[in-house]
């Protein structure tokens, strides 16, 4: 699990001044959600260091510094620029340990499918998963295997193992990667 280090700065006041001013420093304003609830602490982060955070395609947790105290957090939610697409807000929520949490990884598949050598297309229908998880087991991705994927095959969200402490959220009969039966390999082709 790759844990990015973030130094939060604290913020005077809040609402649509503050936040223009907090801007115009090449920072961005964030908030902090308690996992177990409790008070949200607002602060701001520099533009430069969330940027391994914030784009891309894998899953990651934040570790905030923040008054001497360090937070372990996960990104809830991201707020972009209409028209530029530049972060303009972040919510994080800090994980308790022992305490559940929702989040969404990346789904990756393992194995070769020989349904594929027969000359199948393997086309997939989802990219992430919804788990629900403690911050002791959390993981950055969930592994589908497709070794025993046949041609006109489909995999779904309950075929899916997952390690122990993590449950998958998706409704178990949507189909997660399916291969396709070429229409040469049909018989119907003309």
């Amino acid at each position: 699990m790759e844990i990015i280090a973030l130094q939060g700065h604290p913020k005077d006041g809040s609402g649509k001044t503050e936040a223009k001013k907090i801007r115009r420093n090449a920072q961005i304003p964030a908030i902090m959600y308690k996992s177990g609830g409790g008070e949200a602490v607002q602060f701001a982060l520099n533009v430069a260091d969330i940027r391994h955070l914030v784009y891309t395609s894998k899953f990651k947790l934040a570790e905030i510094t923040l008054n001497g105290a360090t937070y372990k957090c996960i990104v809830k939610d991201i707020q972009f620029h209409p028209v530029n697409d530049a972060v303009v807000h972040l919510d994080f929520l800090e994980l308790v340990p022992g305490v559940k949490f929702n989040a969404t990884v990346p789904l990756r598949f393992s194995g070769t499918a020989p349904g594929v050598r027969a000359g199948g297309k393997f086309i997939t229908q989802l990219r992430q998963i919804n788990i629900t998880t403690t911050p002791e087991k959390v993981v950055d991705e969930v592994i589908a295997d497709i070794s025993t994927m046949e041609l006109g095959s489909t995999i779904r969200v309950r075929d899916i193992t997952t390690p122990d402490g993590v449950e998958i959220t998706n409704t178990a009969a949507v189909p997660v990667a399916i291969i396709e039966i070429p229409r040469a390999l049909k018989g119907g082709a003309k």
